[in-house]
């Protein structure tokens, strides 16, 4: 949903900048919001930031990718993320995300061909005593067995 695709949104976003730029630290509220409306910071938007911030892109495009929470490309309707911290990963995560990328039939970081499905890899979300942990969107699933991820997915198609 970059900027050039979704232009009902522009506006929205033009105006929290006009409303926030001359606040003290605006860029990462401008960022958050255009990724709240976009799901996405394209060149385009990061532009856009920039040239209001009167601000170099490189700034915009460094924080884009310090920060995890934002994203470059666009993201799935649905947000798959495997914990592969420590507790998860001793109780199996790896064999959890191994089974969503063969269900799925992509990488960590790429999205579906149907747009569907997005695969990451997350370090701990605070849900040790799940171990290993699935969280899709804000749903969380816990104590799993690769076998359970299949059912899972199919709630989501």
């Amino acid at each position: 949903m970059a900027c050039n695709k979704d232009n009902d949104k522009n506006p929205e976003l033009r105006a929290f900048i006009e409303e926030h730029k001359n606040e003290k630290g605006p860029l990462m509220p401008i960022m958050q919001k255009a990724q709240e409306l976009y799901g996405y910071l394209s060149m385009e938007t990061m532009t856009l930031i920039a040239d209001s911030l009167k601000i170099p892109v490189t700034d915009v495009y460094g924080v884009a990718t310090f920060y995890a929470q934002f994203s470059l490309q666009p993201k799935g309707e649905y947000v798959v993320s495997v914990c592969t911290g420590t507790a998860c990963y001793v109780k199996g995560a790896a064999d959890i995300l191994d089974e969503v990328k063969k269900l799925l039939g992509i990488e960590v970081g790429q999205t579906t061909a149907d747009g569907k499905f997005t695969m990451q890899d997350t370090r701990c979300l605070g849900c040790c005593g799940l171990a290993p942990v699935l969280v899709i969107n804000d749903h969380v699933y816990g104590r799993l067995v690769t076998a359970d991820v299949k059912g899972i997915l199919e709630k989501y198609k």
